[in-house]
């Protein structure tokens, strides 16, 4: 049963997480919400490991929870349930290409969907900025504590950026680099 609701979960996400990678993140968040499966700070873990791994994102992000939840039974059959609805989709839109290539409805839906992708990447960003920057307390007053060194880090990062030199690094320099100071500082 585990192993159905895996790839129905995953199917779901897949079939509506419109933009990418970045657009799965609220639905995962419902997901671990409604299963348990995995936390918030569990989410932005692996939100970090995808996005430092090769490979797309949401399929990274599947994989890991269908290994954690179910072994590597588990792993294959998430990331297919993420996957199959864009194939399906795909061949469907492939095999009507031709006639529908210069139709206004079809150049009208692609134009609603921007907006929406934007806004779900836009909703997934400051939910991991909030999780990362913020630290809510469980009490009935819900306090919010600031965590100072992921923004000292985050300013550091950004400020770096700014010089040429620095401009002209690899990414996973910096990857790297953020990874020691999180293990030296244990933010």
């Amino acid at each position: 049963m585990i192993y159905l609701r895996l790839f129905l979960e995953f199917a779901k996400v897949g079939l509506f997480a419109v933009g990418g990678g970045l657009a799965t993140i609220p639905f995962l968040q419902n997901m671990g919400a409604r299963t348990g499966w995995f936390t918030d700070v569990d989410l932005t873990t692996m939100i970090a490991v995808s996005e430092s791994t090769p490979g797309p994102m949401g399929v990274n992000m599947a994989t890991y929870v269908g290994y954690e939840t179910a072994g590597l039974p588990g792993a294959v059959l998430a990331t297919l349930g993420l996957i199959a609805p864009s194939i399906a989709i795909i061949m469907v839109i492939a095999g009507f290409l031709q006639k529908f290539r210069q139709s206004k409805t079809v150049d009208a839906v692609f134009n609603g969907l921007r907006p929406a992708s934007t806004a779900l990447i836009a909703a997934a960003g400051l939910s991991v900025a909030l999780s990362v920057f913020a630290a809510v307390g469980g009490t009935a007053e819900q306090t919010v504590a600031l965590r100072w060194p992921s923004i000292a880090l985050a300013a550091a990062v950004f400020l770096c950026m700014q010089h040429k030199t620095l401009k002209k690094l690899h990414p996973v320099t910096f990857i790297a680099l953020a990874a020691v100071a999180g293990a030296v500082f244990q933010f």
